[in-house]
């Protein structure tokens, strides 16, 4: 069996590890202490869970976030969350094909009491908007209850490679999210009146005010806190189109779990579907991992990311198709293809415009929606809540930090600790770094060919400003009133000492140094590269692009270096004829060749699109009780159990009201369904003091 595993990566350290064995369906199999199976699983090629019970359709990974149980397992005899769930030495795991059967008990294990434990505050999310709100809390001598459900505190910042926007001061801009990370978790913990606990999954919000987590995995605990802050992040939409539940079909995240986190190749061929900041940059790490990104499409005429984002991955070879859709993802127990199209003003498909792409997973990332599920309960029961973060209002994870400091204060503030107002700087960069992409200009190419001067390639206004900071003689320069204006060089060509400094802290890679002092003709230009440094060797022809990702030419490679300073960003430099040095934006790392669409256009025979994955109930069942007359998606799932799965209509539940839309109905006619009273499922036996070891 082939195995999937990351071997070099250029940002990510690559650390051995202890190995286990463990078993899948009887055959024996290698995986690294502590893995999650659904990773183990992964890394040896099985893409594959089992077969759901109603239709027998093949079951993979899905959210990869313990949301629903697309990936479920038997290990041990225990149906499991393979992606929730570790691997221990020996495991024995099998699929689960049809409806998964308990493990017979011998004797009922002894119940015990759940333990109350009472606290001034308790923050759910270990994420970036948690943990900063932790830390101002805890600066002002107030104990603090930390709860996330993964096993270190950083949320999705454990999964980001790339060097952050925003602000230097405020929010580490310049630094990669994986060592923000690190740092507040450091900040975290050395604010010694804040309790940690790791492994544990907040389940509900009670009308007796008191909050039920599953703590370690084991251990259920009732917690009973003066104010609650959720700082749950935010949970990935879906799509529906046919094939759309297909192993091979997951979201961004998942992506970046089982790269960034677990250094598995999830993929060898990976199609996105949507243009925002999380699928350009998921498309960005895929290609670090060594994958090939077949393309990229958009239903908007323009992407809704950064537009360094979207550069970026163009000029490295990925081709964007914006105003295009997915039709259908193709294959019959996993993904061998993708069919694309066109898209008309009214987002309906041009016919004869679809395009198949050959590739083995697609990934949806079109967009976010906020956990909000323990914010309603608790203001329903009269607590005492606030929400930061994607948990309030989807933003970047710089504004995630930032609005978690802000919540802090609040927080005390409702505990009645004197912290004065929250001061209207904090307010205004808070609005800041939650902005949108402003507008756009045209990229701005400086007259001077002596010297040596970088050219700053970010035509977008976006809240961002290392490259200001690092600049020795303060060449570059921003309104730092408003750090979204564009950075302006306002030195001229003898000022500029070539540090390169700039080059290297752009989180874009969106500066280059050109220099013209050896040769006025033949000028060098200083490229930032996030590849393997050994991919490239002095004396190489490398294929440069402009901003846009169109090809300038080939040009020579002078030097490959990769300084301490630089954090992991290589330093190349090329000699480039004048007519185009200026241009040069990057280097291409994939060929035209991986892009190329297959000769006919595949359809996946199906009879209608899945809306709940859960209960495998189709669009047409749902269209067929709208347009009956129903209004109510309670009455829809008593008919169909759409909602009724272990995800407890987390997917489907938008994705029915985007069908109410769709047939005419405006969603405020529509009644919600009623949310069950746990929001994640645990087994029965938990509730009762029973371990793991007695379920």
């Amino acid at each position: 069996m082939t195995e999937y595993r990351i071997r070099q990566h250029p940002i990510l350290p690559i650390e051995p590890q202890e190995k286990v064995e463990f078993y899948w369906k009887g055959r024996k199999l290698i995986a690294k202490q502590g893995e999650m199976i659904a990773s183990a699983l992964f890394a040896n090629g099985v893409r594959i869970f089992g077969h759901h019970p109603k239709d027998n359709a093949p079951q993979g990974i899905f959210c990869a976030n313990g949301q629903c149980a697309q990936c479920l397992v038997l290990a041990d005899g225990v149906p499991v969350k393979s992606c929730m769930t570790p691997v221990r030495p020996g495991m024995r795991v099998e699929s689960v094909d049809g409806l998964p059967e308990l493990p017979k008990v011998e004797e009922v294990s002894p119940l015990s009491e759940t333990e109350t434990i009472e606290v001034p505050v308790l923050i759910i999310g270990g994420g970036p908007a948690g943990m900063s709100a932790a830390i101002e809390l805890g600066k002002r001598g107030i104990d603090v209850l930390l709860v996330d459900d993964k096993q270190r505190l950083g949320g999705k910042l454990v999964l980001q490679t790339h060097r952050f926007f925003g602000s230097i001061d405020a929010v580490h801009a310049g630094t990669r999210g994986i060592d923000i990370a690190t740092l507040l978790e450091r900040e975290a913990r050395d604010v010694g009146n804040i309790d940690v606990w790791l492994n544990s999954t907040a389940l509900a919000v009670f009308s007796d005010q008191k909050v039920g987590i599953l703590r370690g995995g084991s251990t259920y605990t009732l917690v009973e806190p003066q104010v609650l802050l959720v700082a749950a992040g935010a949970r990935e939409k879906s799509l529906v189109f046919r094939g759309n539940t297909l192993p091979g079909v997951y979201g961004a995240g998942a992506f970046q779990t089982l790269v960034n986190r677990d250094l598995v190749r999830a993929a060898e061929r990976l199609f996105i579907v949507g243009g925002g900041n999380v699928g350009l940059i998921a498309g960005y790490h895929a290609l670090q991992a060594g994958i090939e990104v077949v393309g990229l499409v958009e239903a908007l005429p323009e992407c809704g990311g950064y537009k360094v984002h979207r550069d970026k991955l163009a000029r490295l070879g990925v081709p964007i198709y914006t105003s295009h859709t997915i039709l259908s993802a193709n294959g019959t127990d996993q993904v061998e293809s993708v069919t694309v199209a066109q898209i008309d003003e009214q987002f309906c498909p041009i016919p004869k415009t679809e395009k198949s792409f050959s590739c083995d997973t697609v990934l949806i990332a079109v967009g976010l929606d906020p956990v909000d599920e323990f914010t309603v309960k608790a203001k329903e029961y009269g607590m005492s809540v606030f929400a930061a973060g994607d948990a309030e209002e989807i933003a970047e994870a710089s504004a995630a930090m930032y609005a978690g400091k802000i919540k802090g204060l609040e927080v005390a503030r409702a505990l009645g600790v004197d912290v004065g107002e929250v001061p209207a700087e904090w307010k205004r960069t808070a609005e800041i770094l939650k902005s949108h992409p402003g507008e756009t200009g045209r990229e701005q190419i400086p007259p001077w060919e002596e010297g040596v001067f970088p050219i700053l390639h970010c035509q977008q206004e976006i809240p961002c400003n290392p490259c200001t900071s690092v600049c020795p003689r303060k060449l570059i320069r921003i309104d730092e009133r408003d750090i979204r204006q564009s950075p302006q060089f306002t030195g001229d060509v003898h000022q500029c000492i070539g540090c390169e400094q700039c080059v290297a802290v752009c989180p874009g890679l969106a500066i280059t140094l050109v220099d013209y002092r050896e040769d006025p003709k033949l000028p060098t230009v200083t490229i930032a590269y996030e590849f393997l440094k050994e991919s490239v060797n002095v004396g190489d022809t490398m294929t440069v692009l402009d901003c846009e990702g169109e090809v300038l030419g080939g040009v020579k490679v002078e030097s490959v270096r990769a300084i301490k300073r630089n954090d992991r960003t290589v330093l190349i430099k090329v000699r480039a004829p004048k007519a185009f040095a200026k241009r040069i934006a990057g280097i291409r790392v994939q060929e035209p060749s991986v892009s190329e669409s297959l000769s006919e256009s595949s359809k996946r025979v199906t009879d209608d699109t899945i809306v709940c994955r859960c209960e495998r109930v189709t669009a047409g069942e749902i269209r067929e009780l709208i347009r009956a007359g129903y209004r109510d998606i309670n009455e829809i799932k008593a008919v169909t159990r759409a909602g009724m799965g272990a995800c407890g209509g987390k997917t489907c539940t938008a994705l029915i009201k985007h069908l109410f839309r769709k047939e005419g109905i405006p969603v405020d006619k529509v009644t919600e369904n009623v949310k069950r009273p746990l929001f994640v499922e645990v087994p029965l036996g938990i509730f009762a003091g029973a371990k793991e070891e007695d379920d």
